[in-house]
């Protein structure tokens, strides 16, 4: 899982040595630069993936550069405005388009979208932060999001037959398995992405944008106080600290003491749990945070990746072949089998469904949302309000009163 870029080169270097085939030799090839960032692709899947790639498209050759994320975002700013030698192809955070796009550095990728990749199946968690009005930037790459970790026995022990359908009985669910010795829920009072889901579930968002243009916090509106109530009653079902998020502590710890039924994370976070404690390993198990009715799972927030390709390449054709060739059927099937994601189109969930908790990420992914697309959210989530908003209100203070000052504080920072 780990990748270093200098093996990756050394494998490049072995590919192109075999076919006689190295840079400077007259080959006519022309090399595409990607960055593409630390961990998110094996270094087995990219050497299949250069291999092949390469073998397909005999006038190009893959040079792939793996980035850290810290300080990435100077860094690609940096390469945005740079001419001549820069990434003909960037993997970026789903949420992270909208700066990019704000400082005009990005291609525009409709086109290719609507004619050949098929967009209209992507998942909207990864789709929606990538496109600025009608025009499309951000391919989306691979997805992750928050399902819900539960204890079979623990259920079973509570006479439930299994995980719950709709938001209703999940609490119904919890409560019963709330007792004086076993939590029915760990659930962090600033959790702020899980409550995000209950607000979009509502028909509410953290911030709005109406037709002025100018960005409004929104955490005020009938919707959104609908979901933060929601989230209050389901974080009373366990003893999760009002004024702290999921890392402080980090709940896989607390999960794996034995005396939590359920929490809300990333399926992978299963296996810090089982690290902590091997007598649960097959003790768990994962279905989607409910939705409102049983007709659909609830929203969630997706994570991930997208591809965009920036402005000043000087080898659109090259970097939108690897954009094609990355966020296609095949690979994207070999992307999610080899490191457990979502892919990036609803139609290819069955890609993953051999695996109970990427099976469980991929039919909430089909409901996912982002932030909101302002180039300017990553200062609210500097700040964070909502964090504030949700320890008042889960410490006593009026829900109204403290949405109304926290939504002037979004908009405030927005603006």
């Amino acid at each position: 899982m780990r990748r270093r870029l200098l093996a990756l080169l050394c494998v490049s270097a072995s590919l192109l040595t075999a076919c006689g085939a190295l840079p400077g030799e007259g080959t006519g090839r022309r090399t595409v630069t990607v960055w593409l960032m630390k961990d998110s692709a094996s270094k087995e899947f990219l050497a299949r993936f250069t291999t092949e790639f390469e073998r397909a498209h005999g006038d190009l050759r893959l040079d792939i550069r793996i980035q850290q994320w810290t300080g990435i975002g100077e860094k690609v700013q940096t390469a945005l405005r740079r001419q001549g030698d820069g990434p003909d192809v960037i993997e970026v955070g789903n949420t992270q388009v909208a700066q990019y796009v704000d400082g005009g550095g990005l291609l525009d990728l409709t086109l290719e979208s609507l004619r050949d990749w098929g967009m209209n199946d992507w998942l909207p968690g990864l789709a929606e932060p990538g496109r600025f009005g009608s025009r499309q930037y951000g391919i989306p790459w691979y997805a992750a999001n928050r399902v819900v970790i539960y204890r079979k026995d623990l259920f079973a022990a509570a006479g439930l037959a299994g995980p719950p359908k709709t938001r209703d009985q999940w609490l119904t669910d919890t409560q019963k398995l709330n007792s004086h010795d076993v939590q029915g829920i760990y659930l962090a009072g600033q959790d702020w992405y899980t409550l995000a889901g209950f607000i979009w579930d509502e028909g509410g968002d953290l911030a709005e944008q109406p037709s002025s243009g100018t960005w409004e916090g929104s955490l005020d509106t009938p919707a959104a106080l609908r979901g933060m109530d929601f989230y209050r009653r389901l974080q009373a079902l366990g003893t999760g600290p009002a004024d702290a998020d999921e890392e402080h502590p980090p709940q896989a710890g607390v999960f794996a003491r034995g005396r939590v039924a359920q929490i809300v994370a990333v399926p992978g976070l299963a296996q810090a749990v089982v690290r902590k404690n091997p007598e649960l390993k097959d003790k768990l198990g994962y279905f989607p945070v409910p939705g409102r009715t049983a007709a659909r799972p609830g929203a969630v927030f997706t994570g991930g990746s997208d591809l965009v390709v920036p402005k000043n390449t000087d080898d659109r054709r090259g970097a939108t072949a690897v954009v094609a060739a990355l966020a296609g059927a095949k690979w994207q099937t070999d992307l999610a089998r080899t490191m457990n994601y979502v892919p990036n189109k609803t139609t290819l969930a069955d890609a993953v469904e051999g695996e109970e908790g990427v099976a469980a990420m991929a039919a909430g992914a089909a409901q996912g949302r982002a932030t909101p697309s302002s180039p300017d959210w990553a200062a609210v989530e500097a700040d964070n309000p909502v964090k504030d908003y949700m320890t008042k209100v889960l410490t006593g203070a009026d829900p109204a009163t403290e949405a109304r000052r926290a939504s002037r504080r979004i908009t405030r920072t927005l603006s």
